[in-house]
């Protein structure tokens, strides 16, 4: 089963978490319950709360299951339809760090492979 590397993690975590353009506090630990995933640092930065969490889950199951699951339901249109202008730019961010791995969220936001 695939995994992500670090440097994966660090930049999906990165756009996850954006300071602006990013999941917000509340939004961040709904996911990762419904992903069924521990949120091992609530304390810290939002991105660093992602990181963790992602990389605690990967390395316990050695894949990267649950952390896709956490992105298909972050990037679920219909979570923005109160605030629409959040979607794109999150997205956008996210296929940055998600094009490393040969992924992507395409505009209706389900993860597709990609060369």
């Amino acid at each position: 089963m695939a995994v992500f590397t670090q440097a994966q993690l660090e930049a999906i975590a990165a756009a996850l978490g954006h300071t602006e353009e990013g999941l917000r506090g509340p939004e961040i630990e709904l996911l990762l319950r419904t992903a069924r995933m521990a949120d091992v640092s609530p304390g810290v930065t939002k991105r660093h709360r992602i990181y963790n969490a992602f990389a605690e889950s990967q390395n316990a199951r050695q894949d990267r299951t649950h952390i896709l699951a956490f992105i298909r339901f972050a990037m679920k249109p219909e979570r923005y339809l109160t605030a629409p202008e959040r979607f794109e730019p999150m997205r956008r961010n996210l296929n940055r760090a998600l094009l490393f791995a040969g992924l992507t969220v395409e505009e209706d936001g389900k993860l597709a492979e990609v060369a």
